[in-house]
C-alpha cells in the first residue's frame, strides 16, 4: 500500500517537471469575425494529478474489497468506499476543468470570399492540437478506477445470502474424535445429566464451524425408538444431535423435560427462534414447529476411560434444507 502511494506522488511530481517541456498553447479569444477560439494543450500537472487521483481511487476500491473479505469492519469499509468515491470525483473535476479542451465555435459561416486567404485560415486551424497529451494513460487510469469501483459496489452482493459452502456436508466429526465441553476438557458419560442437555464440540476443531456444536441428552435406553441402523448410536441412552436447527439455522438451546410425562408432552429439544421441537428418543424427528426435517444425529461411543467419542459423521447434512441450494 505504501509503495502504491509513493508511485502516485512520484507521478504527480513528474507531471510538474514536464510543465516547462510542454508549454500550453493559447488560442486567441473569440472576437468578432474570428471563426472560433479554442483553449488547447492540456496542463501537464493537471494530467498527472488526475491520473494520481484515479489510481488512488482504484487502490481505495481494492482496499474496500479486501476489508470486506477479511474482516468486514464497517468503519474501514465506509472509509475505503468513501475515499474511493471522493478521489474519483476529484479526478473527474480536475479532468473537466483543466484537461478537457474548451472551444467556442461558429458552426455555420459563409465561404471565404478571397481564395488567397484560405491557406492562412487552414494554417491557423492546424494549430489546434490534441487536448490531452497522455490520453491513453489517463484513459487507462480512468478505466482502472471505474472497474475497481464497480467491483467494490458488486462485492457486497456476496453477503446477501448464507455462504455455507461445503460446511453443511463436510464437518469436523470423525470416528474416534473426542467430545469436549466449552472449556475444552473431554466429556465423559457421567457429565451428561438426565433432564437437561450439554453442548459439546469436536476436540481440536474450530468451535465456530457450523458443523462443530452438538447437544447431548440422556434418555432411558428402554424409551428409545431410533431409526433402523442406529441401534448402537446412543450408548447408555446418551444421544448427540447437531445444534443447528433445520428450520432457519438458529441454535437449539432449550430442552423440554416434563415433570409428569403421562399428562404432558414428551421430552424434546426446542429451538427458541420459532419453537421447532425435536424428539430425541426417535432420532431427532420433528414433533412441533415449522422445521421440515429431523435434527441430524451423531453416533456416540464410550471409551474405556468413559470419555465420549464420535462413532462417525452426522446422519445427514446439517442446517436448513435450503442451505443445499448453493451446492446444486
Amino acid at each position: 500500500m505504501k509503495r502504491l502511494w509513493q508511485a502516485v506522488v512520484l507521478l504527480v511530481a513528474l507531471g510538474f517537471r514536464r510543465r516547462e517541456a510542454t508549454p500550453r498553447v493559447q488560442q486567441p479569444s473569440l472576437e468578432e469575425g474570428t471563426p472560433f477560439a479554442r483553449d488547447i494543450g492540456a496542463d501537464p500537472p493537471a494530467e498527472a494529478l488526475a491520473i494520481g487521483l484515479l489510481l488512488a481511487s482504484a487502490v481505495a476500491s481494492i482496499a474496500f474489497v479486501v476489508v470486506l473479505l477479511v474482516s468486514a469492519d464497517t468503519q474501514l469499509l465506509g472509509l475505503a468506499l468513501g475515499l474511493a468515491l471522493l478521489l474519483f470525483g476529484a479526478a473527474l473535476g480536475v479532468t473537466a476543468n483543466r484537461i478537457v479542451p474548451r472551444e467556442h465555435a461558429i458552426e455555420e459561416r459563409p465561404q471565404l470570399a478571397d481564395p488567397d486567404a484560405r491557406g492562412e485560415v487552414e494554417e491557423r486551424l492546424g494549430m489546434v492540437g490534441e487536448g490531452v497529451s497522455r490520453r491513453r494513460l489517463l484513459g487507462a487510469a480512468g478505466l482502472t478506477a471505474g472497474v475497481a469501483l464497480a467491483a467494490a459496489a458488486a462485492a457486497p452482493v456476496t453477503a446477501l445470502g448464507p455462504s455455507v459452502g461445503d460446511s453443511i456436508v463436510e464437518t469436523p466429526w470423525r470416528r474416534g474424535r473426542r467430545l469436549v465441553g466449552e472449556d475444552g476438557e473431554p466429556l465423559t458419560a457421567d457429565d451428561v445429566p438426565r433432564g437437561s442437555f450439554v453442548t459439546a464440540f469436536p476436540e481440536g476443531a474450530d468451535k465456530r464451524e457450523l458443523g462443530s456444536p452438538v447437544v447431548l441428552v440422556r434418555e432411558d435406553p428402554a424409551s428409545l425408538r431410533l431409526p433402523r441402523g442406529r441401534e448402537d448410536w446412543a450408548p447408555e441412552g446418551i444421544l448427540a444431535f447437531s445444534k443447528i436447527c433445520t428450520h432457519a439455522g438458529c441454535a437449539v438451546a432449550l430442552y423440554r423435560a416434563p415433570l409428569y410425562e403421562p399428562t404432558s408432552q414428551p421430552p424434546g429439544l426446542a429451538c427458541p427462534c420459532h419453537y421447532s421441537v425435536f424428539d430425541a428418543r426417535t432420532g431427532g424427528t420433528v414433533v412441533a414447529g415449522p422445521a421440515g426435517r429431523p435434527l441430524p444425529q451423531l453416533p456416540l461411543e464410550i471409551g474405556a476411560d468413559r470419555v465420549l467419542r464420535a462413532g462417525g459423521g452426522f446422519s445427514g447434512p446439517i442446517g436448513p434444507a435450503w442451505w443445499g441450494v448453493r451446492k446444486a
